[in-house]
């Protein structure tokens, strides 16, 4: 009698690359919940604490359910909608469902809505299908920031599963699933046009739809809780090397490549932020503007990471940094429509014009001889492959297909923005904004939980055994 051997992989998979990529995969989840849960959460006010983490964790909910439903397959599958050439023309996949056997252990395909074969993935779909996930689910994470204190959770739950399918998928398809602007050549390593220029995009536009907060929560919004900003930024900071390591899909020397110079541009982003505050603004230094700072730099390198050297990462650093605090400082005093506009977290400038900045200065700074998949296969040969050439580098198209890309996130998502919340106002009879009452009471109205008890209840379970305390007249006095 034979013994039978069970072999552990299928010929295609590499242990290492689907290791890092489950990894990778984790580190940007860990980004949204805790990271930007526990980051929101403590820079608003103690009263919207739970809200926040409400919106959060419900949105990272919802996402999965989505994407594995119909979106995955409207942002990487087959075309659906397409201009001129099915092939090089498409805007958005077949909805389907990503959940058979056949895709879950199948060897991992991207893109498919390309006539340009994509790289040779040594990864089964269903981490493929997970990475993917998480950066659609961070992307309504990220401009619930400009909504907080004053957006309805039921239409929440309504408008980010809407956007996630009218929206996200668009921007996918066209960038990363082989669509319009990848046939055109337009670069988006990690996500500065399809996540962060669409959430700055978004989230300003949301935010004038539905109104400003309490003019009492607008005047005076101090954080509850700076250590859990901390902690946030930091989980942030370290999440983004999977965020940017990650999108080779491969354990590669271009990932490596990637997260080095995500860490140098987000610390050299930092650095001249607080040197801009500390000299030029404010003349003080805080701790939120040093956060500010870190995001613009992580914002900026995300389109670019692995297009770029070290030397580009730095100088993306110094100049979205340097631009990102004069729209955020200065710009609101000089054009009104900013300062009207109730965005709560500045994610408009955070992560919209941070991202916008990123995805141009690629087209400036992409050099050739940083090679993303070092090796391409021609008829039965291998051929050495070269990178993307920005404009230093003698290429000042690339430039010119960036500002193209970039201007369609921005129409597009507006425009779904603003339709997709009037329907859930006139159509659906949803209430975008919460009560008064509900804005006023903030979590202990709206959800019956407060992040921590009042300072001056006493716990229930202590009061029949508390003592009576005595208070000096001069201390009630001064009470």
């Amino acid at each position: 009698m034979l013994a039978t051997a069970y072999l552990g992989y299928p010929h295609y998979l590499s242990p290492g690359d689907n290791s890092w990529q489950l990894t990778a995969a984790t580190l940007v989840g860990l980004m949204s919940l805790p990271g930007l849960a526990v980051l929101y959460g403590g820079i608003v006010k103690r009263k919207w604490a739970v809200n926040t983490m409400v919106m959060a964790f419900s949105a990272f909910a919802v996402v999965l359910v989505v994407w594995v439903l119909w979106a995955y397959e409207m942002s990487f599958g087959h075309s659906l909608v397409h201009l001129g050439s099915a092939m090089r023309g498409t805007v958005v996949g077949r909805p389907g469902p990503a959940l058979g056997h056949l895709l879950e252990q199948s060897r991992a395909v991207v893109p498919q809505a390309s006539d340009l074969p994509g790289p040779a993935l040594r990864l089964p779909g269903s981490s493929l299908v997970y990475f993917q996930f998480v950066f659609a689910a961070i992307t309504p994470l990220l401009f619930l920031g400009s909504v907080l204190g004053r957006m309805s959770l039921k239409a929440w739950l309504i408008f980010v599963p809407l956007w996630t399918t009218f929206a996200y998928t668009v921007n996918a398809m066209l960038l990363w699933g082989g669509g319009l602007w990848a046939q055109a050549g337009a670069l988006d390593y990690s996500g500065g046009y399809v996540i962060h220029l669409a959430a700055g995009t978004t989230g300003f536009v949301a935010a004038a739809v539905i109104g400003p907060r309490l003019r009492s929560d607008r005047e005076s919004f101090r954080p509850n809780n700076l250590l859990l900003v901390a902690a946030g930024a930091g989980i942030l900071w370290l999440g983004w090397n999977g965020f940017n390591g990650g999108d080779p899909y491969f354990a590669s020397a271009d990932a490596a490549a990637a997260v080095l110079n995500t860490n140098l541009a987000a610390a050299v982003a930092l650095l001249v932020w607080l040197v801009l505050d500390t000299f030029a603004g404010p003349k003080r230094a805080s701790f939120l503007g040093s956060v500010n700072g870190l995001i613009v730099g992580l914002v900026a390198i995300t389109p670019a990471a692995g297009f770029v050297d070290g030397y580009g990462a730095l100088a993306i650093g110094v100049v979205s940094s340097g631009v990102v605090w004069c729209s955020f400082t200065l710009a609101p005093r000089r054009f009104s429509f900013l300062s009207k506009v109730d965005d709560a977290l500045g994610v408009v400038h955070t992560h919209g014009v941070a991202g916008l900045l990123g995805g141009l200065l690629v087209g400036v700074f992409a050099d050739p001889r940083m090679i993303e998949y070092p090796v391409s296969r021609a008829g039965k040969g291998l051929l050495p492959a070269t990178g993307a050439a920005g404009l230093l580098y003698g290429n000042p198209r690339q430039l010119l297909v960036q500002a193209g890309a970039a201007l369609t996130v921005i129409c597009w998502d507006a425009l779904v923005t603003y339709g997709l919340l009037k329907f859930i106002d006139k159509v659906l009879k949803v209430p975008l904004c919460f009560s008064a009452v509900e804005l006023e009471g903030g979590d202990a109205v709206i959800h019956h939980e407060q992040v921590a008890p009042p300072e001056t209840e006493p716990h229930p379970e202590d009061e029949e055994s508390r003592e009576p305390v005595l208070v000096p007249a001069a201390a009630r006095q001064v009470s």
